[in-house]
């Protein structure tokens, strides 16, 4: 059986053209018309990765990513009608992994599925204890088991946050800009929305540093970008 997609959208003729290019591509497809009915399904079937729709009824994809988010570190890719920085910026807070804006073209919607899902099926497969761990005092990164642990203690990360710090240890001190974070982590490119970075940055300063305001692990390099470990 393939990957399945859960597609969620009250717009049935959206739900529609995007379940039929998915199901071309060998995905399975499960669909919903609003937040509530998205949940339900989740705990039902657990998909391998979610289109989520923001303006719903019911429960509207801000609210449902966050109840997702709960329980399951499954990708989640936001759908959008509206282009404002702030959506995109709520998506991400919540824990979404992505987002595509309306009207997308199948072309980018499916690039976008695919490189999440690439994502997702590495950090899922099963663990051989090679030992590969990155240390940094508290801070230690497993690159085989996929988790960030500090002070022995796993912490919650999205699959982004986790690439992305993974990419910046294994850069120890080279500065990177926003631009080039998005075509190495994001693996793709995302025309200059490079807020994307900022949001993920500050949620991971949230987890693993211990005064995120000073952060000791991702510094912030003035007009030029993130690096891990450079003062």
């Amino acid at each position: 059986m393939g990957q399945t997609v859960l597609v969620v959208d009250d717009e049935q003729n959206i739900v529609n053209i995007i379940a039929f290019n998915l199901k071309k591509e060998g995905y399975e497809v499960l669909t919903a018309g609003d937040g509530e009915e998205a949940v339900e399904i989740v705990e039902k079937h657990q998909p391998d990765l979610i289109l989520l729709d923001i303006m719903m009824p019911k429960m509207d994809g801000y609210e449902a990513c966050r109840k997702i988010r709960e329980k399951y570190n499954i990708p989640i890719i936001m759908l959008t009608a509206r282009a404002e920085e702030l959506d995109k910026v709520l998506g991400l807070e919540m824990g979404a992994d992505d987002y595509v804006t309306k009207p997308f073209g199948t072309r980018e919607l499916i690039a976008r599925v695919k490189a999440n899902l690439r994502r997702s099926v590495v950090k899922n497969e099963p663990a051989v204890e090679k030992g590969n761990v990155l240390k940094f005092g508290k801070l230690e990164i497993d690159l085989d088991k996929f988790e960030a642990r500090k002070d022995g203690k796993v912490l919650e990360l999205t699959y982004r946050e986790f690439e992305l710090l993974k990419f910046l240890a294994q850069n120890l001190r080279q500065v990177f800009s926003r631009e080039t974070l998005l075509e190495k982590v994001w693996g793709y490119e995302y025309y200059d929305d490079v807020r994307t970075v900022d949001v993920t940055v500050r949620r991971l300063r949230e987890k693993i540093e211990d005064n995120p305001g000073k952060p000791e692990y991702i510094i912030t390099k003035r007009g030029v970008g993130y690096s891990f470990g450079v003062n």
